[in-house]
């Protein structure tokens, strides 16, 4: 839609009086009508619905840097989770009538409860722009189902935002109030509270627009609100005195209101948004395209789907709008609307593809447009500190997620790791890591996508701190501080470090020492190890010192040592395993520690592997750790297999050694034919029966295994019966010369031999 101009300001006045201007919230063909009526009007001043005291933002908009979509961002001062939010977009009839009043000098204000009353009504986050009371039917559904339509949101566009045509709000008000004719006046005693909230509503618009005819030299006034309400505030308004009972006594917090960016995503009624629409996008498209409505969209459509390298020519272009036309007259449509546009890509773009089809529809019809406010906006200074660290970090606030790979070597990379680390810490998730293949450590990868209620998660954690490092170490301490477990502790400590809060390391340390000397749980001592030597080669990374860090991890260590002795004994098949993990998890931690950690945790590792009462999974698995790290021989290895597959115990608990000692580590069996000829011979000498109840816990072991090893395994197994063949051919081909002689003497006697 182009810009009022200046000769449109200056169109024709008419008669003095209030003008009720009913819209639907975000629809491109009420904002187009909108600006036509202000421009025929020239009101002397404007109402809007919209929190009433954040009128002094609206001044705001006329900077350039103000780029819809925005929304109004209501918050209470003593409980931020508390908020509410009044998005608008470029097709918005509101901000059409903010931008107009603006540009021509027009006081311009909001009508609606101020946010105090409206957080003080709703205990969660509030969606204040909705179409009517929830309690109602729905007035919109009503007339389309008059109009022969099942689908409310298909009539509105059909009458409203496709038709290109200006006016009609006498015929919306004249609907309305036959919709409202049977309703009975709202008193302060209502006892539906949604009812009564949403006379408040009107009665706090009828009191604004009193104030505003009052004023000197206002004759004509403008009100742009929800279809829903031009009644209440249409033609002659009823004493002052009803109103004023309505709002005594209101209930009130404390509240805050400030501009934060919007998304068109954010927008769409599939984000769960009360008052959106199916397709901003498209919306957007109606509103800003004059001329070739449906043809400039299917360009638009064709350079996305060839900017992913999908062929679409000027053919199926012109294709396309065809089958679009032809679906709209066959439906007996005034023009072709969004659904035959989807259904006429589905067919030719798309060439039947569904999946492809559903990427328009995200890309397109909703799309993904993020708006901007002016740096010098009134926000919390938490939200000026991830502004200014995003811009120095130059890291671009996109909705759209992308893949980041930073490298911590460089001090560029390093800055956009430190701020995603400490907003996560805030709860602020920006950033989810990835995985980055590679051996290095150095790297590190994330998924980036900024959403819109971010801002609400800053202004909450705006508690800890005006800085996101401040606000992320006050988070930090109080999270080690309140931990119930050491988990919790190590948690917290794991977070710190990578983000390189260097003023909280000592506390969470001191709180980890506490909590290590205390807990006298072997697991959970166990399960805060990794963590620990996670965050010591974190420190190693970032050059972070960590000396402190290796004391506790050591103290810790000689804890499980001195306790899993006991931690093993009696223990099920469930705890077992759930054990099992935490050794192995701590075995390769100590590979982090010192040498004198090393040493003291395979002395209780061989503790574990030389018991005979304790679950074979955990000997089995002591032993192979103690193989792996040539703590013992081959041969001592082999030993121990046979000693646990003898007679003395029952089929199922030599299997769960088996388990234990194999892992996920069938190279072994590859490599040691002594030991897998045990195996071998073991299970070869098994009864049916025994073989049968074994036969669960084999396979689950070697399914872990990857097939060329599992495929080798058989190779060599079944090389043992070649050796077996072998063995007796040679046995076959030998003989005693001396027993043999009679025999021979006598076949050659037979045969006239010498």
């Amino acid at each position: 839609m182009p810009p009022t101009t200046d000769e449109d300001l200056r169109a024709p006045v008419v008669a003095p009086g209030t003008y009720v201007l009913g819209i639907r919230h975000h629809g491109p063909g009420s904002a187009r009508a909108v600006l036509g009526e202000l421009d025929r009007i020239r009101p002397d001043a404007v109402l809007i619905e919209g929190p009433a005291d954040a009128s002094d933002l609206i001044a705001a908009i006329a900077d350039p840097a103000m780029t819809p979509p925005v929304a109004l961002l209501g918050y209470a001062a003593d409980d931020p989770s508390r908020a509410a939010f009044w998005p608008f977009a470029e097709f918005s009839p509101e901000w059409q009538a903010m931008r107009w009043a603006t540009r021509a000098g027009v006081p311009v204000e909001f009508c609606d409860l101020p946010t105090s009353l409206v957080l003080a009504h709703h205990a969660g986050p509030v969606e204040p722009n909705r179409e009517l009371d929830p309690t109602r039917a729905d007035p919109i559904g009503r007339l389309a189902a008059v109009a022969g339509y099942s689908d409310p949101e298909r009539w509105w566009d059909d009458v409203v935002e496709t038709r290109g045509e200006t006016g009609g709000f006498e015929a919306i008000a004249d609907a309305m109030t036959a919709l409202r004719d049977d309703e009975t006046p709202v008193e302060a005693d209502e006892p539906n509270p949604e009812r009564l909230h949403e006379a408040r509503r009107e009665a706090h618009m009828r009191q604004v627009l009193r104030k505003i005819l009052k004023a000197p030299g206002t004759e004509r006034v403008v009100i742009v609100c929800g279809a829903w309400h031009v009644p209440a505030v249409s033609g002659k308004l009823p004493p002052a005195v009803a109103d004023t009972r309505l709002l005594k006594g209101v209930p009130k917090v404390g509240s805050r209101v400030a501009w934060v960016p919007w998304t068109h995503s954010r927008l769409a009624s599939a984000s769960g948004y009360a008052a959106g629409v199916i397709s901003p996008g498209w919306y957007h498209h109606l509103f800003a395209t004059t001329d070739d409505v449906v043809v400039r969209w299917l360009i638009h459509q064709a350079n996305l789907l060839r900017d992913k390298d999908i062929d679409v020519s000027s053919a199926h272009i012109i294709e396309t709008a065809r089958l679009a036309d032809a679906l709209a007259l066959m439906r007996h449509r005034p023009l072709a609307g969004l659904a035959e546009i989807n259904e006429a890509t589905l067919s030719v773009m798309c060439q039947g593809d569904a999946g492809l089809a559903d990427l328009m529809y995200r890309e397109a019809v909703i799309g993904e447009r993020l708006g901007g406010v002016p740096d010098d906006a009134p926000v919390v200074p938490l939200q000026a500190d991830v502004t200014a660290a995003a811009k120095s970090a130059r890291l671009k606030m996109d909705p759209v997620a992308r893949e980041l790979v930073v490298d911590l070597r460089k001090p560029a990379d390093k800055a956009k790791s430190l701020l995603l680390h400490r907003l996560a810490i805030i709860g602020v998730p920006w950033g989810t890591p990835v995985e980055v293949r590679g051996t290095g450590t150095f790297k590190e990868g994330w998924t980036l996508a900024w959403r819109p209620e971010f801002v609400v998660d800053v202004v909450m954690a705006s508690v800890w701190g005006t800085t996101v490092r401040a606000a992320a170490t006050a988070k930090i301490v109080d999270q080690a501080g309140r931990g119930e477990s050491l988990g919790d502790v190590t948690a917290a400590l794991e977070a710190a470090l990578p983000a390189e809060l260097v003023d909280a390391v000592p506390a969470v340390l001191s709180a980890l020492a506490d909590r290590v000397a205390v807990d006298h749980d072997v697991a959970q001592l166990m399960s805060a190890l990794p963590a620990l030597g996670r965050a010591r080669r974190y420190g190693d990374v970032r050059g972070t010192d960590t000396g402190a860090l290796g004391e506790v991890a050591s103290s810790l260590l000689l804890r499980i040592c001195i306790g899993i002795p006991g931690a093993v004994s009696n223990l099920n098949d469930d705890a077992a395993r759930s054990l099992k993990e935490h050794v192995d998890a701590v075995h390769e931690t100590v590979a982090l520690l010192s040498d004198d950690d090393r040493t003291r945790w395979t002395a209780a590792v061989r503790i574990v592997a030389d018991r005979t009462d304790v679950n074979g999974l955990l000997v089995g698995r002591a032993t192979r750790l103690l193989l792996d790290g040539d703590h013992i021989d081959t041969a001592d290895a082999a030993a121990r297999v046979r000693l646990a597959l003898s007679s003395g115990a029952t089929p199922t608990a030599k299997a769960q050694w088996i388990e234990g000692f194999l892992g996920d580590g069938g190279l072994l069996l590859v490599h040691d034919r002594e030991l897998l000829a045990v195996l071998d011979g073991w299970l070869t000498g098994l009864t049916e029966q025994d073989f049968t109840d074994v036969l669960p816990l084999l396979r689950r072991t070697f399914g872990l295994f990857d097939r060329s090893v599992r495929r080798n395994i058989g190779n060599r197994v079944s090389s043992f019966d070649q050796d077996h063949s072998r063995q007796n051919a040679d046995a076959a081909n030998t003989f005693d010369a001396e027993l043999a002689a009679p025999a021979v003497a006598t076949i050659a006697a037979l045969l006239g031999l010498p």
